[in-house]
């Protein structure tokens, strides 16, 4: 399906993310306060405020409904066609004052990413994927996946999730692919992970039971910078399995 004034949407969006980056950086020392944790995860005001941020902008000039992190949906029946929105994600590398962290909206259609708006408030910049028209940016320059073909030579970013399973054998296993590659990074941030695969930086990102407000606006501007993003084994949390590459190492 090709959804009219695709552009449009997509500048609502740009607009929601700045706004909501700009929020986030500019407000750090009061936004970084905890509001729930545990053994493996994060919750901060910051990330309460910048959803309220982006769901209000996109809810005052775009008719399509929200699947945000932080609230779930906006109404019971999203339909085919919905936005999904990670207000910080990175938490974790927020909280520590670490570099490496985003906002992430996304568009979907029959849960293929059709759009998708990274802001990377720390470098101020903003990766935009049009996955209509296979065109994906970072500061309306266009980007593009790497021409790397071996994992030998390759640089792989995976991460581990806080559901992550930590027996003997999935770790034995995950070291052995880690194993294969030229270089392995965690990064804490999938939406990041995803900009460093469209835009060359990286030439593999794969993790397990990721949620889809991680993931989805990532994938869109991997598709439209050439590369191929694999999401599978959805469960009703919206817990998913990801692949994004560069489509020209095999896995």
């Amino acid at each position: 399906m090709k959804i009219n004034n695709l552009d449009k949407e997509i500048a609502i969006a740009i607009s929601a993310a700045t706004k909501s980056g700009k929020l986030l950086s500019e407000n750090r020392i009061s936004l970084n306060h905890s509001m729930e944790s545990s053994a493996k995860d994060i919750k901060l005001k910051a990330d309460i405020e910048s959803e309220f941020i982006i769901k209000r902008a996109l809810s005052d000039k775009s008719n399509f409904p929200i699947l945000a992190e932080e609230s779930g949906k906006s109404q019971n029946d999203l339909g085919d066609i919905f936005w999904v929105v990670d207000p910080l994600d990175g938490t974790a590398n927020y909280n520590r004052d670490i570099p490496i962290c985003c906002v992430s909206i996304g568009l979907v259609y029959k849960m293929n990413p059709i759009a998708g708006i990274i802001y990377d408030f720390y470098n101020d910049d903003l990766y935009v994927g049009n996955n209509q028209e296979k065109k994906a940016t970072r500061n309306n320059e266009n980007i593009s996946i790497s021409n790397i073909s071996e994992k030998k030579e390759g640089i792989l970013v995976t991460g581990l999730p806080h559901q992550t399973d930590f027996s003997d054998i999935a770790l034995k296993n995950l070291i052995h692919d880690m194993q294969l590659w030229k270089k392995v990074r965690m990064i804490g941030s999938a939406a990041m992970a995803a900009c460093y695969v469209a835009s060359g930086k990286a030439d593999l990102y794969s993790e397990k039971g990721v949620f889809i407000w991680d993931i989805i606006a990532g994938a869109a501007i991997v598709e439209s910078a050439g590369g191929v993003a694999k999401i599978s084994d959805q469960n009703k949390d919206y817990q998913v399995d990801v692949l994004f590459s560069n489509s020209l190492i095999q896995t």
